[in-house]
C-alpha cells in the first residue's frame, strides 16, 4: 500500500498543482480531506473545492513557470513523508506580497496520511520566511545594517532603530 499512497501524494503535487490539473483532486483526495497549514488564514484547508482554490492561488502567484518537484518520499504504514521544492517567477500576489519578478524556490516537507489510496490528512511545513527574503519583502539578516553602511547612514538613524535595539542601547548607556 505504501507504493499506492506515495503515488497519490506525488500526483497531488506534480499533477494537480504543478500541471494545473484540479480534476486529479477527485482521484487522490478523500472527501473529508483536511490539510493543516499554519500559513493559511484558518490554519486548515478542507476538501477538494478549497484545494482547487489553493491550486489557483499558487499558479496565479507564479503564472509563467510554476513547478512543484518531489525530491524524496518515505512511506510507512498509512503515512507518506515528502520533501519537495516548488516555485517559479513571482508575478502575482503571494502571501500579501505583490509580484516581484524574482525567481523564488520554496522547500518543504509534508506528512500525509492515506486511507484506501487517498489522502485524508496532511501536515505541511515550508520555508515561507525564505520565500519572503527571495521576494525582497523582508531583508536578509544583517542586510539593513549593510545597506545603512553603504549609504553612509551609520549613526544617523536613531529613529529607524527597532524597539529591542533602543532598549539595548539604553541598557548599555549609549
Amino acid at each position: 500500500m505504501s507504493v499506492v499512497n506515495k503515488a497519490a501524494v506525488r500526483r497531488l503535487y506534480e499533477e494537480a498543482f504543478a500541471q494545473g490539473k484540479p480534476e486529479v483532486l477527485e482521484e487522490v483526495l478523500d472527501p473529508d480531506f483536511v490539510c493543516f497549514d499554519p500559513n493559511s488564514e484558518r490554519g486548515e484547508i478542507r476538501g477538494a473545492e478549497t484545494m482547487k482554490g489553493e491550486i489557483d492561488y499558487f499558479r496565479s502567484a507564479f503564472p509563467e513557470d510554476f513547478f512543484w518537484r518531489v525530491e524524496d518520499q518515505l512511506a510507512e504504514g498509512d503515512e507518506v513523508t515528502t520533501r519537495y521544492t516548488f516555485g517559479g517567477t513571482h508575478k502575482g500576489e503571494f502571501f500579501g506580497v505583490p509580484g516581484s519578478g524574482k525567481r523564488i524556490e520554496i522547500s518543504g516537507i509534508n506528512i500525509d496520511r492515506c486511507e484506501g489510496g487517498k489522502l485524508v490528512e496532511e501536515w505541511v511545513s515550508y520555508n515561507l520566511l525564505g520565500a519572503m527574503h527571495q521576494a525582497g519583502a523582508i531583508p536578509e539578516p544583517g542586510q539593513e545594517e549593510e545597506d545603512r553602511a553603504t549609504a553612509g547612514e551609520e549613526g544617523e538613524g536613531e529613529e529607524e532603530k527597532g524597539l529591542m535595539d533602543k532598549a539595548k542601547d539604553k541598557l548599555m548607556g549609549q
